[in-house]
């Protein structure tokens, strides 16, 4: 069974998005889109909502947001006890994200990176790791009661 991946963004992000959903379905993951469905401008917040309570649940395993900083959507995820997005513009970025802190979403800054940078973090971000031990500990401390 393929790794359910959640997707969605704004219309900052919309190009990526549709590209990056292509490349991840190639590679073998199963991809829902949250949207938007199209570059016309929207509130990042509407899809961001319902992608990351989707995640909670359990539904997807991780996820990618994407606008057009990356802080949006970033800022909007981590309102969620359950998610921990990592703003990501570089590689070892995306791989520390996984490795130390357990992040379970990739928010990616359309505006500032290329796409097939944007891809290379995305399949870095999808492979790496937890690696558990010392790291556990403080991601464990991380939610509010």
């Amino acid at each position: 069974m393929s790794k359910k991946i959640a997707i969605g963004g704004d219309h900052a992000g919309y190009e990526y998005k549709e590209k990056l959903i292509k490349s991840l379905e190639n590679l073998g993951y199963e991809v829902k889109d949250f949207g938007p469905g199209s570059n016309a401008s929207v509130d990042y917040p509407d899809y961001v909502h319902p992608l990351c309570t989707a995640l909670e649940k359990g539904e997807f395993e991780q996820g990618i947001l994407i606008c057009g900083s990356g802080n949006g959507v970033a800022i909007t995820a981590n309102k969620h006890q359950g998610i921990r997005a990592a703003l990501c513009w570089n590689e070892d970025l995306a791989a520390l994200a996984r490795q130390h802190n357990d992040a379970n979403i990739l928010a990616l800054p359309a505006r500032f990176i290329t796409f097939e940078l944007a891809e290379k973090l995305a399949e870095i971000f999808l492979t790496t790791d937890f690696e558990g031990g010392r790291h556990a500990t403080r991601v464990n401390k991380i939610a509010c009661s």
